[in-house]
């Protein structure tokens, strides 16, 4: 948790349930987040992520369970009550109406004195930089200015508490990545609980001070950036962050090692969750950068032989896909590594590194 975090309760989210007709959309989730805390809600689409939200924001009436704010039961209550800013992935910004008055809207029908919008007003466009732009409206903004308009409507609204539903997906790569930056300060000086709805990995592994992996209406994990990526509770966790995504082999648990097509594993030294059993099937994953090539991997406990396939070179590192005997490996190795397709390639990985899922449920061994 960031360091302008608390453990206060800023949400609580309690046996979340919501059902159109027999469709079972969220299921009996349970979320409590802190007081200026940072979470992201990242799945695929159609997990519930974005559901999820609206059911926070009070878009969406839930089916069963309760959702509290700042210690009040919301469950019911209507939107404008939640004390929440929302911003959404289409900005909906008002065509007609001046970046001015897109950012007065709000407050001028709460009867908020003129004097007070215009302060606010003032505050939130000098935070977002969009001093120049107040008179302009939204057909003469940039994709990123209307963005940041989007944001300062919610921002004038001086709430504790702001939603983001996927705010960026409009926006072109390096938009994006300015965005991204500009909200992770913003979040460090408004101190404010926000969660972040987004498919991108990216966006959540550099933004979040928690991740809530979803997955057909449930959350996988919810834990750091951090512990996901270094000890994901599922195979399927596993494979959604990381990119490229992480490697796996298929075989046997055998006397302290990992039986293999490729060959035997040394699994000693591997934290292990839970107990396993002689002969169970498992996967083991090791993530493309955790992979020794060249002279390294002889220094490393698990070693094999492969032939390059593919080679992408990225400037900053290079990936490479080989191939050891039947299995495809994904390597990623320095941007200036002299490999070509047709290369033999020495390849090699310490079990602290690698993870264990079990075959059939695929949760973490």
């Amino acid at each position: 948790m960031a360091a302008n975090a608390s453990a206060t309760p800023s949400i609580e989210i309690k046996d979340l349930c919501l059902s159109f007709g027999a469709v079972e959309v969220l299921k009996n989730l349970n979320v409590t987040v802190g007081q200026g805390e940072f979470l992201v809600l990242l799945g695929s689409s159609g997990c519930g992520k974005s559901t999820l939200l609206n059911c926070i924001a009070g878009l969406l009436d839930v089916t069963d369970g309760q959702i509290h704010i700042g210690g009040e039961n919301v469950t019911w209550a209507e939107p404008s009550e939640r004390g929440i800013g929302m911003v959404f992935q289409s900005y909906a910004l008002y065509p007609q109406m001046t970046v001015e008055g897109n950012l007065a809207f709000g407050l001028k029908n709460a009867k908020v004195p003129k004097a007070q919008i215009a302060e606010k007003i003032a505050k939130a466009a000098k935070t977002l930089q969009i001093e120049p732009l107040l008179k302009r409206k939204p057909a003469a903004l940039s994709g990123g200015q209307r963005q940041r308009v989007a944001i300062g409507r919610a921002l004038v609204r001086d709430v504790d508490v702001f939603l983001f539903d996927e705010p960026l997906s409009n926006l072109d790569a390096k938009l994006r990545a300015d965005l991204r930056v500009e909200i992770k300060q913003l979040h460090q000086t408004l101190g404010n609980t926000m969660i972040y709805v987004t498919h991108d990995q990216v966006e959540a592994m550099t933004l979040a001070d928690r991740i809530a992996i979803m997955r057909g209406g449930n959350i996988l994990q919810l834990a750091s950036p951090n512990e996901i990526y270094t000890r994901p509770t599922c195979k399927y966790v596993a494979e959604f962050i990381g990119s490229p995504t992480m490697n796996f082999f298929e075989g046997t648990l055998t006397g302290g090692s990992f039986s293999t097509a490729t060959g035997n594993f040394d699994l000693a030294g591997y934290d292990y969750a839970g107990p396993v059993t002689e002969g169970q099937q498992a996967w083991l994953g090791i993530r493309p950068e955790h992979i020794a090539v060249g002279a390294e991997a002889a220094k490393e406990q698990n070693q094999m032989q492969a032939v390059v396939e593919l080679v992408e070179p990225l400037g900053s590192d290079t990936l490479a896909r080989v191939r050891a005997g039947e299995q495809a490996i994904w390597v990623r190795m320095d941007g200036q590594a002299a490999i070509a397709p047709g290369d033999n390639l020495a390849l090699g990985f310490s079990a602290t590194l690698a993870n264990l899922f079990d075959k059939s449920s695929e949760a973490r061994l």
